[in-house]
């Protein structure tokens, strides 16, 4: 008898867990075939990203450009922080020296590069009145009181 008793002890928990498996069975099946209730709207904008970065690339004809436009736009990388020995952007004291040798001197280095600088700073698409636009601008936020040339 004792083999009986133990017959049955091990299919106890198998007709426990039929019925559990069958109602799952069943709760699962009676979700078939109903159409989602989620709106996909309310779903894509819940995963949207958070910020959204818009580039606007905006072209100047060359020679257009004032000299403030083309110092944020190429200057400022070295000028700002005095990087590569750069003398820094309303810098009197780094500038003292320079401003003495007048405009047109500047302008023939920013052309032709000196020290670290390359030619145009960079930026082969400079015209030569550009560059005495630029060169006039930075030099003024040190103290010079040189003229732009106009832009046309």
């Amino acid at each position: 008898m004792s083999e009986h008793r133990a017959i049955r002890a091990a299919k106890r928990p198998l007709s426990i867990a039929l019925p559990v498996v069958a109602v799952v069975a069943a709760s699962l099946l009676a979700g078939c075939g109903k159409q989602s209730s989620v709106d996909p709207e309310v779903t894509a904008s819940a995963i949207a990203p958070v910020a959204r970065i818009e580039l606007k690339v905006e072209k100047v004809a060359p020679g257009s450009r004032t000299g403030e436009q083309i110092y944020n736009s190429v200057c400022t990388s070295c000028h700002a922080a005095g990087a590569l020995g750069a003398p820094k952007t309303g810098e009197a004291g780094e500038w003292a020296g320079r401003l003495g040798k007048g405009l047109q001197a500047l302008a023939a280095s920013v052309t032709n590069g000196l020290g670290n600088m390359p030619p145009k700073g960079g930026a082969a698409d400079l015209t030569d009145t550009e560059i005495v636009r630029a060169t006039a601008y930075l030099a003024n936020t040190a103290g010079a009181s040189f003229t732009e040339p106009p832009v046309e």
